[in-house]
């Protein structure tokens, strides 16, 4: 798999962390789910949020090492290209 397919994989992933912390939060707090279903409301917000937070995060953790990665991969090229100018 492509450095940019590991890029956009992760997007995405990022992207459904966010989608479901936001549903999570509206469940919890303009539907009103837990007062309306009782424990099992709580349960469903709560999961929406884990999930999210679990999609999120350490996939920001990655993607920020990947990028830093290919970044320092372009400066040593730059580099040697500088060097072989000389």
């Amino acid at each position: 798999m492509s450095v940019l397919a590991q890029v956009r994989l992760i997007k995405f992933f990022i992207l459904i962390g966010i989608m479901l912390l936001i549903v999570g939060y509206y469940l919890l707090l303009y539907v009103d789910l837990p007062t309306k279903m009782g424990v099992t409301g709580i349960i469903i917000c709560a999961c929406c949020i884990a999930f999210g937070l679990l999609f999120s995060l350490p996939t920001k953790l990655y993607l920020t090492t990947l990028l830093l990665a290919r970044e320092r991969g372009q400066q040593q090229k730059l580099t040697a290209n500088k060097k072989i100018e000389k």
